[in-house]
């Protein structure tokens, strides 16, 4: 009976062993009953998060899409501003040369006519001279016949003839 009784032992024992072994797992398994909650509350808390930044991406991405349209538009418009500011440094580039080249021929001329354009400055100093001896002699004859009328009680003062 020695034997039976040691089995019955090693049967409570191992029944026991069993038992312990099934609370730890049911324990265990209530931790990872516990923190799948937690797991699953912060994937919910994540999901709603990615749906916000996936909304913000969204509304960001038509954003750039319509800056990314106004600008093309407004380089195609600077295009033609920037065509026509082309087209004025080429006309004043074609305005400096037109210049230069007549500058060039006047200089030329200059030269070539120096002697008459001396002659005509000397012609022009001496009818300048004329004139002035000219308006001169007016003033001095005018002057001379101009008829005074004295002031009663005024004595006439003899005239040289010379101002």
């Amino acid at each position: 009976m020695d034997w039976q009784i040691l089995l019955y032992i090693a049967a409570i024992v191992a029944a026991v062993g069993f038992l312990i072994l099934c609370v730890a797992l049911a324990v265990t398994l209530n931790s990872l009953k516990n923190t799948l909650k937690e797991v699953s509350g912060t994937v919910s808390g994540l999901e709603n998060q990615l749906q916000g930044v996936t909304l913000e991406t969204t509304n960001l991405l038509h954003k750039t899409n319509e800056l990314a349209e106004d600008i093309q538009v407004k380089s195609e418009k600077l295009n033609g501003v920037v065509d026509a500011v082309k087209g004025v440094g080429n006309s004043v580039t074609d305005l400096n040369s037109t210049v230069r080249h007549i500058t060039s021929r006047v200089g030329v001329q200059v030269e070539q006519n120096e002697d008459k354009i001396a002659q005509v400055v000397q012609w022009g100093n001496v009818f300048m001279g004329i004139r002035d001896k000219w308006t001169e002699r007016k003033i001095y004859e005018a002057r001379a016949n101009a008829t005074q009328t004295p002031v009663p009680g005024q004595k006439k003062l003899p005239h040289s003839g010379q101002y």
